[in-house]
């Protein structure tokens, strides 16, 4: 079998400008290298691509050798769908390049880029698109997925300011999707996962951030759980939109900022990202400070520090499992499940987070993109187990599985955000989607009808 593929592999390097690389070569680790530690598997081939062209070099030789085909932005994906045993990795990691048009407010963003470098391009003009919570996360699987984060309420998903994407389809044709070209996919590209194509480059409609924001984390101890959650849905439900955070039952981390006898103490935190003026966040989080948390850190930081402040939380290797739902609404019953469970979390590293929703991200109507989950949620609640020892973590996804079920009567559907998946159950999937899914599947079967890309949270052509 090596000596087959070593020899049907010099094809493609031919017409590739990128590596490409087999188990024995000596990037093969660092280009095959994914978040997850907990996924134990390893492709034939790496492709690591630098052009559009590179790209579809690469999904007409897996094609026709029979490989079944993955594709890699970031590589941070919890379920590990950048990696297939003995397939063909489609890395995109070369694609980086942020070119920003601050008159315009418009960035392009190639699709192997992390929210850093996004971040951080953006920023030296003071802008930024709404994204994720860590850093290193793939600009690519977030935004396909939706993407939300501390600018959600202010302004919407990362898929409500899409401007366009380049696609590479498994045809080979590389095709523009915006509004006006390949609406249909445009559409499903907006939520749909990478089930239609390959993206190269994003263009996003970008906002006046920064570069200085306000931080407010107030942090209660495990005894006061209850107490905090509910302190939180009163005070998200009453904040303005330039306010975005979450609530997060977690361990105390050793920082500087936290007393010394409250280091990995178990609680629940109430992070408030303003974006307004310092007088104003202080305003709004004078509520939390009087409800006496155990510590707090109340501070003016640059937004890419914000967007950096949850990465150590998630470090690469490390062994995880996720599973999310939407609540409409957070009642104080749920709120005595969530409690019970953070007491039963085995591992320091695992959390549960409870994501307002609302504001931008409720303007959009629900069939004006593919994103799965309906508009009209209030939260958006993920159990994150987490665990450094691979010896621990049955344990931690048995601990995530049971919260799981336990939260799961208060919601109105088992439809989740599908970038919060780690299993992808064909049955949540179309729940997940709800009455886009046959549209989705209609598209699918226009762009992808033998179903070539399918390591996602497939959509099977209609």
């Amino acid at each position: 079998m090596t000596y087959t593929m070593s020899g049907g592999v010099d094809a493609l390097r031919e017409v590739m400008d990128g590596q490409v690389l087999l188990p024995d070569d000596p990037d093969f680790d660092r280009a095959a290298l994914i978040w997850n530690g907990a996924i134990d598997r390893l492709p034939a081939v790496v492709a690591r691509c630098t052009s559009a062209a590179d790209v579809a070099a690469a999904l007409r030789w897996g094609q026709e050798n029979g490989l079944e085909i993955a594709v890699r932005g970031g590589g941070h994906n919890v379920a590990g769908t950048a990696v297939i045993e003995g397939g063909l990795t489609i890395d995109l990691s070369p694609l980086v390049t942020v070119v920003v048009d601050p008159l315009a407010r418009r960035a392009r963003c190639g699709g192997g880029a992390v929210l850093a470098q996004l971040d951080a391009a953006c920023q030296e003009h003071g802008l930024a698109v709404p994204a994720g919570t860590v850093s290193h996360t793939g600009v690519a699987g977030l935004t396909l997925g939706g993407g939300f984060g501390w600018l959600s309420p202010m302004a919407g998903l990362s898929i409500d300011n899409l401007i366009s994407a380049e696609v590479v389809l498994v045809d080979g044709r590389v095709v523009r999707a915006s509004a006006h070209e390949h609406p249909d996919l445009f559409w499903a590209l907006r939520g749909g996962g990478g089930n239609f194509g390959v993206v190269t480059e994003f263009e996003f409609q970008l906002h006046a951030v920064g570069p200085l924001v306000h931080l407010g984390m107030f942090f209660f101890g495990l005894d006061r759980a209850e107490e905090a959650i509910r302190l939180g849905r009163t005070f998200f439900a009453g904040s303005p939109r330039n306010v975005g955070g979450t609530m997060v039952g977690l361990n105390a981390p050793p920082a500087p900022f936290v007393p010394e006898e409250a280091h990995f103490a178990p609680g629940v935190a109430i992070v408030a990202a303003g974006f307004g003026s310092a007088v104003e966040h202080a305003s709004v989080i004078e509520q939390l400070r009087e409800a006496g948390p155990l510590f707090e850190l109340v501070t003016p930081m640059p937004y890419v520090a914000l967007q950096q402040m949850l990465d150590e939380g998630a470090p690469w290797g490390a062994h995880g499992y996720t599973k999310g739902l939407y609540l409409d609404e957070l009642s104080d019953e749920a709120i005595d499940v969530v409690a019970a469970a953070l007491r039963e979390k085995p591992s320091p590293m695992s959390q549960v987070l409870v994501f307002p929703l609302g504001g931008a991200f409720g303007d959009v109507p629900d069939d004006a993109t593919a994103f799965g989950g309906r508009r009209t949620a209030k939260y958006a609640l993920v159990v994150d187990a987490l665990v450094p020892d691979p010896v621990m973590f049955d344990a931690e996804r048995r601990w995530a599985r049971s919260t799981w079920d336990a939260v799961r009567p208060f919601a109105d559907d088992a439809s989740t955000y599908v970038n919060m998946m780690t299993e992808f159950e064909e049955n949540r999937v179309r729940d997940s989607y709800g009455a886009k899914y046959e549209r989705l599947a209609m598209i699918k079967a226009v762009y992808d009808p033998r179903n070539v890309l399918r390591s996602n949270a497939n959509i099977k052509p209609a």
